[in-house]
């Protein structure tokens, strides 16, 4: 196994063994996901999804974890965007940037042709997620619109893959019990 695959692992056999940490692990989680430069290091959102799952079984309780996710994916975006706004000139030439130059390049079209709804659409997109908020701040998107886009989406993108768990859970559980009396 990976050591990404292991890392997710080891942060649900931890979850489940302590559920308390539940929401204060999905918010460092979210954090890194969608902070430019951990997000390429830390993919956080499979390990998102396995919580999910957990949340029928489990007993974790989802609201305090899908405040926390949110916030956390708000805060990364939003020190993706500080960062952006202040070093402007220098991003492209700090990692992961000046490896793959591209990114940052796709984040400022994506932003010039759909402007703060860019925000929204690049939460749900892998590379955009980390490229789009850090080029809003240096090309200078109104903080407010930044803000408003980045917490709406922030919420939405954690439900959305705490329910893809919670409902591939009970998927799962139901077509156990489908195949054991078929075969059973």
């Amino acid at each position: 196994m990976s050591s990404v695959g292991q890392f997710g692992h080891d942060v649900l056999d931890f979850v489940r063994q302590h559920q308390a940490w539940a929401a204060p692990i999905v918010f460092a989680l979210a954090f890194a996901e969608s902070l430019a430069f951990l997000s390429f290091v830390v993919p956080a959102w499979a390990v998102l999804v396995g919580i999910g799952a957990m949340m029928k079984t489990g007993g974790i309780a989802f609201l305090p974890v899908l405040l926390a996710g949110a916030l956390g994916a708000a805060l990364g975006d939003w020190l993706s965007y500080w960062l952006g706004h202040l070093l402007q000139d220098r991003i492209p030439r700090m990692w992961p940037f000046r490896a793959h130059p591209d990114l940052l390049k796709h984040g400022e079209a994506f932003i010039a042709k759909w402007g703060a709804l860019a925000i929204f659409i690049g939460r749900f997109s892998g590379p955009l997620r980390a490229s789009v908020p850090i080029a809003a701040g240096m090309l200078g998107m109104p903080q407010t619109t930044f803000q408003i886009a980045n917490f709406t989406s922030a919420l939405i993108w954690v439900a959305v893959l705490l329910e893809l768990g919670d409902v591939g859970a009970l998927v799962w559980v139901w077509l156990s019990r489908v195949m054991e009396r078929v075969w059973g």
